[in-house]
Order: C-alpha cells, then sequence, then structure tokens
C-alpha cells in the first residue's frame, strides 16, 4: 500500500478464475543475479499473535500510526488508536473503518504496525485474514522499511502481500515497488488473483522473503516471484529490516477512484492470526 503517492496499479498478470489459470509472475534477471540455494523456513513462529485476548491489540506487539493528513494517496479516513477501530475478541483481531468525523476526517480507521516491535530481514509472514467489500474500501496486508536506509519512497522499498479495493470484489494483488521498478514509471512487479470469497471466508496472505526473492502466495498458491538481479538498491532495496502493517483506508486515489458508499460502513478487516518464521540461514 503506497504510503506517500497515488497506488495505481498496473497488473503483470490478470485477474484468474481459478488457480488453473494462475501463473507465478518470474522475473528476468540481471547480469549478477543472486543464486537460488533453496532458503527454509523453521517450522514454528518465532513471533506470532494469536488473539488469543481481548480488548485493544497488544501493546508489547503493536502500534499505531495516527492521523488524517491522507498518507500521500488522498485518503479520507483518520487512524486511531480507539477501541472502536482496532480491537480483539474471540480469538480474532478486528480493523473497523467507520463513517464518523474523525480529527477533521469524515471515515475513522486504524493503522496496526510492528515497527520497532517486530522489524525483520528475511523470513515468512504468514496472516490470515477476511476482507472487507463495498466501495471506497481498501485494506492492506504489507511491509515498510524501518529505517529507510536508502532513501524515501520507493528507493527503500514496499512489499504488499495483500491490497484490495472494494470497487473491484475479489480482486487480490500482491505487489514489490523499489526505485527501479514502482508504478509511476509502469514498472512495479505486480500479480493479481481472484478469490471469490475474499469478503466471506478467511484467506491465508504469505510472503517468503530470501536472499534470492520475493515470492507472494494466496491460500499456500504461489502467484509472485520477484527475484534479485544483484545489481544495486536501485533494483532490489530489501536486504534491510522491514515491519508488518495492517490497515483499512478509506477512498483515495486507488480505493476511492469510483467514490465512497457511505451506505457500507462500518466494515472490517478480521484477522484470525499473524505467524513470522524465522529464515534458515545457508
Amino acid at each position: 500500500m503506497l504510503s506517500f503517492t497515488l497506488p495505481i496499479i498496473f497488473a503483470l498478470v490478470g485477474a484468474c478464475a481459478s488457480n488453473d489459470n494462475l501463473k507465478p509472475i518470474i522475473i528476468q534477471q540481471g547480469t549478477h543475479p543472486v543464486a537460488d540455494i533453496q532458503w527454509t523456513f523453521e517450522t514454528t513462529p518465532s513471533w506470532s499473535d494469536e488473539f488469543d485476548y481481548t480488548g485493544l491489540p497488544a501493546p508489547s506487539k503493536w502500534d499505531y500510526d495516527l492521523g488524517g493528513s491522507g498518507w500521500g494517496n488522498n485518503e479520507k479516513q483518520n487512524y486511531t488508536n480507539s477501541i472502536n477501530n482496532a480491537s480483539v475478541a474471540d480469538g480474532k483481531l478486528t480493523i473497523t473503518a467507520r463513517k464518523e468525523n474523525s480529527n477533521g476526517m469524515n471515515y475513522s480507521s486504524a493503522r496496526l504496525v510492528t515497527r520497532n516491535k517486530l522489524d525483520v530481514l528475511y523470513g515468512r509472514m504468514e496472516i490470515n485474514a477476511k476482507l472487507p467489500t463495498g466501495k471506497g474500501t481498501w485494506p492492506a496486508i504489507w511491509m515498510l522499511p524501518t529505517d529507510f536506509a536508502y532513501g524515501g519512497w520507493p528507493k527503500s522499498g514496499e512489499i504488499d502481500i495483500m491490497e484490495h479495493v472494494g470497487y473491484d470484489q475479489n480482486t487480490v494483488h500482491f505487489t514489490t515497488h523499489t526505485e527501479s521498478y514502482y508504478f509511476k514509471i509502469n514498472t512495479q512487479k505486480t500479480a493479481t488473483k481472484f478469490i471469490p470469497t475474499a469478503s466471506m471466508e478467511f484467506h491465508t496472505y504469505r510472503v517468503d522473503w530470501t536472499p534470492y526473492a520475493i515470492s507472494g502466495y494466496f491460500d499456500d498458491v504461489k502467484v509472485f516471484e520477484f527475484a534479485n538481479e544483484g545489481n544495486t538498491y536501485k533494483e532490489w532495496p530489501f536486504d534491510k529490516r522491514f515491519h508488518l502493517l495492517l490497515n483499512i483506508a478509506v477512498g483515495g486515489d486507488w480505493g476511492g477512484a469510483k467514490g465512497i458508499d457511505d451506505q457500507i460502513f462500518p466494515q472490517s478487516m478480521v484477522v484470525d492470526y499473524v505467524r513470522y518464521y524465522k529464515m534458515i540461514k545457508k
């Protein structure tokens, strides 16, 4: 989810009606590609939230991005740390966008982050979630660099494990952005998959991140692979630590491209679990 600028997606593959038609994207490598030595991952998560408690999200694991600045995308929500926008009960985390005046904005929502609580370099991140629906919603499960070592967006990279806009119901996106590969120059790496029950049932969204590649999986089906070309940070800034974000935006340049239906609110993204597995070093 682009935090700093307009997030229009130019898909390299179209939405697919079934897994049989889905093909992973294989990106052509550069002159100094990193060898694939078949990195694997630990089988027990080193960090997880199973949401087996009640109340606000655990402060030992989650922080919040706050405010109604538009977040570089002309978004219409104010992000809060209120239990009305982010709450845990019955084994689930619920992030809720509401139609209400909130700090001068017309909608409230929440954007949870693990920054400075879980910052990772490589590994497997797996999230089981049910998405909101309706025109104007824009949920995302994604990762940003903690330190922005290579500079501001998109120089230090972005990994979108799951993005969805409500006016294109059930089409789910996996995308990476870098200085060389991002939407403003129509070069970003992205894949889409049609998931007919994205807002009715829980589905698993996953990234496997190694020095060789970033690979995306929806319900354990590989939909995306972006291999490390071995050139410069402009192509591969993914050698620094990143953190996880969970949020619902309202409107914005992509989410609101076909307007906002105020009759749909409140809308929620419900998360069953978040699990991080370390990569096993070779």
